[in-house]
């Protein structure tokens, strides 16, 4: 294996394929990056078992071959290598030779044969869908997802597939969130995947939303599959069932606010500095007169803060915890919000005035 490439056109692709290297690795090509030269360009493949993610480059080889290398050190080669390098890399017996300048490293291999490979994706629902479409379906819902929750089927995103819509879905138990985006889905009939959550943060790194080209997206038995223009992105499933979350979304609610989304937000980060640094709680005072937020901890510390806003129900108190809320407020992109509430006791729905894709659910906490 030989080839000679620009620094920039090798450490894109290192960049990108690198999520899927875990630094503490049982297996020790899970270290390593898949080098395979062909005549048609260069493939560089990383994994560590649940995803898979594999670059396309387009360079002149000179004489073809594959092996494999510890990614990081390459990438760490790259990343220091001088604007605008020329960057040969050449396999010698069991070593490879990075030439650049008067630079060489030479570093050790494990052979390919080593290297897992996910299987082929056999897909039973195929489709297209815009870049900037798909990261945001994943960016405005992807924090309610649950961190190592022992219902292992919540720590991760929902993806459900019907003919006419694309919906993602994410929880852990406390919070809800759900993003729905019309396209169509030839060949889906309601399929539900779970893709774990890694596999949904790394997708959502690697998509553009200023792209213009489409992604296609492949959904099997066990994997789902993404090719984005240079890039293909493999990631196992979760294998069991989401909750029915259509039973925890309210339709609405007896008492409906709105309110500025920033002025909202700032009043809910001020008075969380002396919220329960455990329980993170606040406490929402609604009347004719709009909001009030306030807070205390232990050490008998207090926060209290008015807004205005639009309310015409009647008095109501309500505890949530406030990260929650802020995490939703961080994902609205519109000016106002709207939050509906049936009573102190039960869960609240926030949604965008401006847009009706997204709807968030939190239940409260007593305080």
């Amino acid at each position: 294996m030989k080839f000679e490439i620009a620094r920039e056109s090798l450490l894109k692709p290192l960049q990108q394929v690198i999520g899927a290297v875990e630094r503490r690795q049982t297996l020790p090509a899970l270290a390593n990056v898949l080098i395979r030269a062909t005549d048609h360009g260069l493939q560089l493949t990383a994994t560590d078992l649940e995803i898979e993610l594999r670059a396309d480059v387009a360079v002149e080889v000179e004489r073809p071959g594959e092996t494999t290398v510890t990614a990081r050190k390459l990438l760490d080669i790259c990343r220091n290598l001088p604007t605008g390098a020329s960057v040969g890399v050449e396999l010698d017996g069991e070593r490879v030779v990075v030439r650049s300048g008067r630079s060489r490293f030479t570093l050790v291999t494990l052979p390919p044969a080593e290297f897992p490979v996910v299987d082929e994706v056999q897909a039973q629902v195929e489709f297209q869908l815009g870049q900037a479409e798909l990261k945001r379906a994943i960016d405005r819902i992807g924090f309610a997802m649950a961190q190592q929750d022992v219902r292992y089927y919540l720590n991760g995103l929902l993806f459900e597939l019907a003919g006419d819509r694309l919906r993602t879905v994410a929880t852990d138990g406390h919070r809800l969130s759900m993003c729905e985006i019309r396209t169509e889905l030839p060949g889906a009939e309601g399929q539900q995947v779970i893709v774990p959550r890694k596999g949904v943060i790394e997708l959502a790194r690697l998509l553009d939303s200023d792209a213009e080209e489409p992604v296609t997206v492949r959904v099997g038995g066990n994997h789902i599959q993404v090719d984005i223009p240079g890039l293909r992105f493999t990631s196992k499933l979760i294998d069991g069932r989401f909750p029915d979350y259509t039973r925890v979304v309210p339709e609405g609610g007896a008492y409906e606010m709105r309110a500025d989304r920033e002025t909202l937000r700032q009043a809910l980060a001020r008075t969380s500095i002396l919220s329960n640094e455990k329980y993170k709680g606040v406490r929402l005072a609604l009347n004719g007169s709009g909001l009030s937020v306030q807070t205390h901890n232990p050490d008998q510390e207090e926060a209290e803060e008015e807004i205005e806003v639009e309310y015409a129900g009647e008095a109501l108190e309500i505890g949530f915890n406030v990260v929650y809320l802020l995490d939703i407020l961080g994902s609205i992109e519109g000016d106002t919000v709207q939050a509906q509430f049936n009573d102190s006791n039960s869960s609240c729905l926030i949604t965008d005035v401006a847009s009706d894709e997204c709807r968030h659910v939190v239940m409260p906490m007593r305080l």
